[in-house]
């Protein structure tokens, strides 16, 4: 086996891991693995002969690459952040993929890569690597340009921030999905006393139609204004798919086989505490969705 044989076995030992930091890093499939991608690049073009941690190597150069992309992305501004989904991650109920487990280890849902969206690019990324990843703060500091300590704090601000925001769900999927089922049910019944009885009175909703579709990207907060929503836009041509969604309860929509929206849940305590629906086109069509009659 020659050098870049060896090489190209030890990134692939490792992919799976860097794809689910960048994920975690971007709340972006498509950037994930464009970051995955760059870091093999560097690997090729780079002589790595006096380097004894590889995968450390990897993760810094792969935590760099997300690094650039978050900042770039803040200047860009391309949407507003309240009512952004990140890409979800979507299986059937039955048959999660083990990659995509792999990249919902420590339960990533939906509703703390929103919280994540809202942090600063570096405390985002010394939040991931040390709490998520276990990445000592010494190997931290130089790459988001600061101090050990200045690290520690980022991931601290960062901590405070997610415990803050993002609701602890009920770790049983099948409790999650009783209370799933039961809010179609009721919104496709047109029971609002059904619907307000399964939400928790200060629940959120985000509808993220994309940047084409303003008409259809909203922030809805409130047990009455959205069970009102979900009655108005029942509809018996929707086909309501179970799904997984990051790892809980969730459905795929679909109207003549064709995906328009997915949703994740968050229920807490037999509630609905949040919904992110992405309804974006083209966003959609980059998700795997070939087994909810798309």
């Amino acid at each position: 086996m020659d050098g870049s044989d060896w090489l190209a076995d030890r990134f692939e030992e490792q992919r799976i891991r860097l794809r689910a930091m960048a994920y975690r890093m971007l709340g972006s499939i498509a950037e994930a693995d464009d970051a995955v991608q760059e870091t093999w690049l560097r690997l090729s073009r780079a002589d790595t002969s006096g380097v004894d941690n590889l995968a450390g190597w990897l993760t810094t150069v792969t935590a760099r690459v997300c690094l650039n992309l978050l900042r770039a992305r803040g200047k860009r501004a391309e949407e507003p952040l309240e009512t952004h989904v990140p890409d979800p991650i979507v299986s059937l109920p039955d048959a999660p993929d083990p990659e995509q487990e792999a990249l919902l280890a420590d339960s990533v849902g939906l509703a703390l890569h929103i919280v994540l969206e809202s942090l600063a690019p570096a405390e985002r990324l010394a939040f991931v690597l040390h709490d998520m990843f276990a990445v000592p703060f010494d190997e931290i500091a130089p790459i988001v340009g600061r101090t050990p300590d200045a690290a520690r704090q980022l991931a601290s601000r960062a901590r405070r921030r997610v415990q803050g925001g993002a609701p602890a769900p009920d770790a049983d999927v099948d409790r999650q999905r009783r209370v799933v089922d039961a809010f179609f049910a009721a919104a496709r019944d047109g029971d609002l006393e059904a619907l307000i009885a399964v939400l928790d009175p200060d629940v959120t909703v985000r509808f993220d139609g994309g940047p084409d579709r303003p008409a259809l990207t909203a922030l809805v907060r409130g047990a009455a204004a959205v069970a009102r929503r979900a009655v108005m836009f029942a509809h018996p041509s929707r086909l309501v798919h179970p799904a997984l969604v990051n790892g809980a309860a969730g459905v795929v929509v679909t109207a003549d086989g064709t995906p328009l929206s997915v949703w994740g849940f968050t229920v807490a305590d037999g509630r609905i505490v949040a919904i992110d629906v992405l309804g974006d086109p083209d966003r959609l069509a980059g998700l795997d969705l070939s087994g909810f009659g798309g």
